[in-house]
């Protein structure tokens, strides 16, 4: 069956959300105060980075949106996760589904062996 020209349009456009400077600010400040939050201890405290699943101890995890704030992502619950520090800096601005832990590339890469 061939595809929707909105579903192809959709597949080669990435996920775009235009956000200001006050947008940004403002999610940042909430992510510094979610971090000082019971529920962000306790998410955290098992060590394990949500990306790759390494142990690498509640303190090395840092947080990551899953949507970026930069790309219109909020700092909620459900939007932040732990994640061990190369697996953060390497995601940068994408998307779970741009993104692969097992390649530090774009998702679709080779798998890991775990």
């Amino acid at each position: 069956m061939p595809r929707s020209p909105v579903v192809a349009e959709q597949e080669r456009t990435p996920f775009l959300v235009p956000v200001d400077d006050e947008h940004v600010r403002r999610e940042r400040a909430k992510a510094r105060e979610l971090r000082d939050s019971q529920w962000w201890k306790r998410r955290r405290s098992s060590g394990l980075c949500h990306y790759c699943g390494r142990s690498v101890g509640a303190k090395a995890l840092t947080m990551d949106h899953l949507v970026p704030i930069v790309r219109g992502g909020r700092s909620t619950h459900g939007n932040c996760v732990p994640a061990c520090k190369d697996c953060n800096s390497a995601k940068k601005h994408s998307l779970p589904t741009e993104w692969s832990p097992a390649s530090g590339g774009p998702a679709g890469g080779e798998e890991s062996g775990r």
